[in-house]
């Protein structure tokens, strides 16, 4: 088993960007190479970064959360602009929203706890 599988944040991220690529099925085939691409990167990336980044050192790591919050809020940036685009309702925009802010909140306790010296 790698570390990062053991880890609740990754999972839950696996579990948010699931969610998000069911929610972008929704989008207009239109979108298939445009936003709904950009959508299921970013969810993606969430998890891919928790993984990657947990095959290195400690500041290695927290440079990599770093870049896991960042590709959270880009998931809700594209919700808001699909919600203001009809591809989304509020209902779901908001229930998004909160997931991915508890998400933010566990990520960046897992990256305090794991800076602060033993």
């Amino acid at each position: 088993m790698f570390r990062f599988e053991s880890l609740q944040i990754w999972q839950e991220a696996i579990s948010y960007g699931k969610e998000l690529y069911k929610l972008s099925d929704k989008f207009p085939k239109e979108e298939t190479f445009a936003l709904k691409d950009q959508l299921r990167r970013a969810a993606v990336s969430v998890s891919n970064n928790i993984a990657e980044g947990s095959g290195g050192t400690k500041k290695d790591f927290a440079s990599f959360l770093n870049i896991s919050i960042k590709s959270t809020l880009e998931t809700v940036n594209i919700l808001y602009f699909a919600k203001e685009m009809g591809y989304v309702n509020e209902s779901d925009r908001v229930k998004f929203y909160e997931q991915a802010e508890m998400l933010v909140r566990k990520i960046l306790a897992f990256k305090n706890k794991i800076l602060i010296p033993e």
